[in-house]
């Protein structure tokens, strides 16, 4: 290879390497250890009498100790998202992918849309696929009873809506436009990854997520905006965790 060639095949092949990158220090590897999660719940019986706890407290006995554990898990897996919008600046295509605060009513307004339209056809999905057995009993919120309880769930709906839509729409996208991917292509992988680290969750958490993949990878293609989708993401992830933590205590069959 020429020396002129070499800088010809480093960015040929430099699209490949930050999304193998960028997953593996992120959402790629957590799909792993999802699919390793759902082989040993598989070994231990039907999936419907496991419980699937998220949101964990570390030390409720020492709730200053605990709060320090808990903003270091909300602001370590944002590292990953710095890495992405880092790439993509560095190639010109960070304002691309419209993650910014310059349409905020057009964000917050398709935001609680793309809410809608998943969350309650999901909600009915979840207790079905519970029922027939696809799917562990999800508890989202298991922090213990603290003043900083609803604000670090809170931070966890918006670090996942950041983090998730950052990377598996805005980043993924752009990379994969760059890789050739056909449009279809690229929301078909990313909806499939998304559905994998999801595993964890039960066969009903994956297809769930694969078709919240597939909606929400249209809707980028469509509006050009990934702000949209974050929104819509955390919206969910609130009603999920905070939610459940106000509800749980009062209704068995939650």
């Amino acid at each position: 290879m020429t020396l002129d060639a070499a800088p010809v095949a480093s960015e040929r092949f430099r699209p490949r390497t930050e999304v193998l990158l960028v997953l593996g220090l992120s959402l790629g590897q957590s799909a792993v250890y999802s699919i390793l999660s759902i082989i040993k719940a598989l070994t231990q019986g039907p999936l419907n009498q496991q419980t699937t706890t998220i949101n964990n407290s570390v030390t409720p006995e020492r709730p200053w100790l605990d709060l320090a554990y808990q903003v270091a898990g909300i602001a370590f897996p944002l590292v990953p998202v710095g890495l992405a919008l880092y790439l993509l600046w560095q190639t010109g295509d960070r304002d691309r992918i419209g993650f910014d605060l310059r349409r905020p009513g057009f964000d917050v307004a398709r935001g609680f849309f793309a809410a809608a339209i998943i969350g309650i056809p999901g909600l009915a999905f979840y207790f079905a696929a519970r029922e027939f057995g696809f799917n562990t009993n999800v508890s989202p919120a298991n922090l213990a009873q603290n003043w900083w309880t609803i604000p670090v769930l809170a931070g966890y709906a918006v670090m996942n809506g950041v983090l998730e839509e950052v990377v598996m729409l805005g980043f993924l996208f752009v990379r994969f436009e760059q890789l050739k991917l056909r449009p279809w292509t690229g929301i078909l992988i990313s909806a499939l990854i998304r559905g994998s680290y999801h595993l964890y969750q039960g066969f009903g958490g994956f297809v769930g997520n694969v078709v919240m993949g597939v909606v929400f990878g249209y809707l980028y293609r469509r509006w050009g905006r990934v702000m949209p989708l974050v929104v819509a993401h955390t919206i969910l992830d609130l009603f999920s965790f905070i939610g459940y933590a106000l509800i749980a205590p009062y209704v068995h069959w939650f």
